[in-house]
């Protein structure tokens, strides 16, 4: 089984919920919810200490994790307790949320460490006092070689078999890519295929 296969074999057994069903239970229970998603290089924030915005250039992996964050050309060092993030949506804007089906997944999803590299994967996440984690994307691109391998891997799973060539060294040519992510979007999503020319580029 490739890594690839051993992503979506475990994607599969994940519990996908309807966006507009937990903004429904966001909103009946706001106390109960809180978004648990790390900081990140490009968010704005706001810092509670001096009363001002500005955008986050740089996060330092350390126990007492701080950011360096860019207030109108000035850059200071801060700590993440004081900020929080602006964001332009309360919940991801892809349609469908996930939470794990596995108690390990949901111990693993727990730790702040790893819920910073979830969010480097691309996720947005958020806690619920009764029934745990739920996380989303928060973009178009949800293809699993985008966001879900790197959590595959960030999760450190090793259901694939061992010898298979590593990302890099079997990574297709751009219009490969192109032609096999429209393929794989129709499979595992519902969406249209691509067309191809008669010179095989893709027509998306």
């Amino acid at each position: 089984m490739t890594k690839r296969d051993a992503t979506v074999k475990w994607r599969s057994e994940m519990n996908a919920i309807q966006t507009d069903i937990i903004l429904a239970l966001h909103k009946a229970d706001l106390d109960s919810w809180r978004e648990v998603t790390a900081p990140t290089i490009g968010d704005q924030i706001y810092h509670y200490p001096d009363e001002k915005s500005g955008e986050i250039v740089h996060v330092y992996e350390t126990g007492e994790r701080e950011l360096d964050v860019d207030f109108d050309g000035k850059i200071e060092t801060v700590a993440i307790d004081d900020i929080t993030v602006e964001r332009d949506t309360m919940l991801p804007m892809w349609s469908t949320m996930w939470s794990f089906s596995d108690s390990a997944d949901e111990h693993w999803i727990d730790d702040p460490a790893n819920q910073m590299a979830m969010t480097d994967c691309g996720f947005r996440i958020y806690e619920h006092d009764d029934f745990g984690y739920f996380f989303g994307v928060d973009s178009n691109d949800i293809f699993i070689d985008r966001v879900w391998l790197p959590l595959y891997e960030a999760r450190g799973l090793q259901w694939h078999d061992r010898d298979e060539l590593s990302v890099e060294e079997a990574k297709p040519s751009l219009k490969d890519t192109l032609i096999q992510n429209a393929e794989r979007s129709k499979i595992e999503f519902g969406g249209l295929a691509a067309t191809t020319t008669e010179k095989g580029e893709p027509s998306l």
